[in-house]
């Protein structure tokens, strides 16, 4: 409140919202799982200033018990985050990981996508198929197509759901064994390197940056100016 709404007591309430925002808010809020732009203007109706209309309500919401999060490209409500922990009385089923189950995670989070058998090669022995059902029915990983080998067997990749669960922005942003091991979260003198120090989407990335470098040499060999001899 300004020093000019004091001296005149003037009190402003919250703006009213219109119709198509207090849908917009009703939408998103029963929803039992993230939505992206689309599935939000499909249910409205409407793609009037829906974007618009979902940051207005992701500021309204900021200092709330409840946030409006944007992630991977979709809506959803969550508890705040500092306040996470008065949720622990919330009612769950909670599954205790078993050793291979955590190992065999990694390892498909980190190489993806990954075959069965490239899995038991990584980790060098053989799993029951009661690990990957757990992850699949934890919806941590899913069948991410064939591939393309003889037998052409069926690749592994983590879902959104891993990614929402582990607060998890894009795969990218996973911590790298080095990283880990300074965290105190692993023993680098003990752990298998090969289950987190040569993912592919890191070597992927490597790559990439030392092209993008190529690509800035070759650009600034063809734009010089050229010398007469």
């Amino acid at each position: 409140m300004t020093k000019s709404e004091k001296k005149n007591n003037i009190i402003n309430f919250p703006k009213k919202k219109s119709k198509i925002e207090r849908e917009v808010e009703a939408i998103v809020f029963a929803a039992d799982e993230p939505l992206d732009l689309d599935t939000i203007e499909k249910r409205v109706g409407s793609t009037t200033n829906i974007k618009k209309i979902l940051e207005n309500l992701q500021k309204d919401y900021s200092e709330r018990g409840i946030n409006l999060i944007y992630k991977s490209n979709k809506w959803s409500f969550r508890t705040a985050i500092d306040l996470s922990k008065l949720m622990s009385l919330q009612k769950s089923t909670q599954k205790k990981l078993s050793k291979s189950t955590i190992e065999t995670l990694a390892i498909i989070v980190y190489h993806q996508p990954v075959t069965r058998s490239e899995i038991e090669s990584i980790r060098g022995v053989a799993f029951s198929s009661n690990t990957l059902e757990v992850l699949l029915e934890l919806d941590w990983v899913r069948p991410s197509g064939r591939k393309n080998v003889p037998g052409k067997p069926i690749q592994y990749s983590t879902t959104e759901k891993f990614l929402e669960h582990f607060n998890i922005e894009k795969l990218t942003d996973l911590p790298s064994v080095d990283e880990l091991s300074s965290a105190g979260l692993i023993d680098d003198a003990s752990i298998d390197s090969s289950i987190f120090g040569t993912s592919k989407f890191f070597k992927e990335q490597s790559l990439q940056k030392k092209d993008d470098l190529y690509k800035d040499i070759d650009k600034a060999l063809k734009d010089s100016p050229k010398i007469e001899e």
